[in-house]
């Protein structure tokens, strides 16, 4: 494990993909693997990139590597895609737009899957950022995998958050439904050639002011990632809230976030086990679908059996 520790932090390439393979896989040295490593770590910059399916968030995040590369910075890139429903491997694998990079010593990109994980995000994510920030990387990309309204989870984990959106597609107008705009510190308009990216820069800039009076406006980039066009504006924007300083409380509070994320999802994996190994239990799940008992009184029958929780933890709402 030692070696380990040590390569990662040296920034070995196949040492970093190994400790992320441990962490992705919940290997049971992964534990140990991060307690050595995170107190090297709260240096990289973050950067979380969302946005609907197509909108060519890899295409950004390309540009923006080779951008912030010509600046001589290191730069990592996780991309979470989604799970192939046989294998619970990322199903797009190795990231066609990143192709330019693999031979670059200062770039290392990985490909995650999702694994069911709600909000697009995988739940080693967080674990896998760690070792990339352990290993010295200045920058961090991290692309979601594009699911839309439901794609909040990035907010998490991201000390930076760039909404991607494109013209004439009715972005705009969805983020606003689903609070999207709440989200981002950085947006981006892409495809800025299209004859409607003016217009709907002009429509997102319309619904951020519908917000608070005293909330920060996130700013707006016309970009064309094949083109260049707007990449280091873009990169200028991300790197001055990079700089911000509310940016320390936000990371203390995303860390906490992503114990308690941790800690449910895998209390939930844990409880579906123990139900599923419980004919009693699982008798109880039968009761509901009949209806001869109420969902409520399930939950606290399983929960007093699993993790002795009684009703000392009933509140009015339940």
């Amino acid at each position: 494990m030692n070696e380990l520790v040590e390569g990662v932090r040296s920034g070995d390439t196949r040492s970093l993909a190994r400790a992320i393979t441990l962490v992705e896989n919940g290997d049971e040295a992964a534990y140990e693997l991060v307690a050595a490593i995170y107190p090297h770590t709260g240096h990289a910059h973050s950067v979380g990139f969302t946005g609907p399916p197509g909108v060519g968030k890899s295409s950004l995040i390309s540009a923006l590597v080779a951008h912030v590369r010509a600046g001589a910075e290191s730069v990592g890139v996780i991309s979470v895609d989604p799970s192939s429903p046989f294998t619970q491997g990322a199903l797009l694998g190795d990231r066609i737009r990143l192709a330019d990079h693999f031979l670059d010593p200062g770039v290392f990109i990985r490909s995650m899957g999702t694994r069911g994980h709600a909000g697009g995000l995988a739940e080693a994510t967080l674990q896998a950022l760690l070792v990339l920030d352990a290993a010295g990387k200045d920058v961090v990309f991290l692309e979601t995998v594009g699911t839309g309204q439901s794609d909040v989870g990035v907010l998490s984990i991201a000390d930076t958050v760039v909404l991607a959106l494109q013209p004439g597609s009715g972005d705009s107008v969805q983020a606003l439904k689903a609070g999207i705009m709440e989200i981002p510190d950085v947006i981006a308009v892409n495809k800025c050639d299209h004859p409607l990216a003016r217009a709907t820069a002009n429509d997102v800039r319309q619904v951020l002011a519908l917000g608070p009076a005293d909330a920060a406006r996130p700013p707006v980039v016309l970009t064309d990632a094949l083109s260049g066009t707007g990449i280091a504006e873009l990169w200028d924007a991300i790197a001055a809230h990079g700089t911000s300083p509310e940016l320390a409380e936000r990371r203390r509070r995303n860390l906490a976030a992503e114990v308690f994320s941790v800690a449910s999802a895998r209390a939930g994996r844990h409880l579906e086990a123990a139900v599923a190994g419980n004919p009693r239990l699982a008798r109880l799940l039968e009761q509901v679908e009949r209806r001869e008992l109420d969902p409520l009184s399930a939950v606290r029958a399983i929960l007093q059996e699993v993790f002795r929780i009684g009703d000392e933890d009933r509140t009015d709402t339940l």
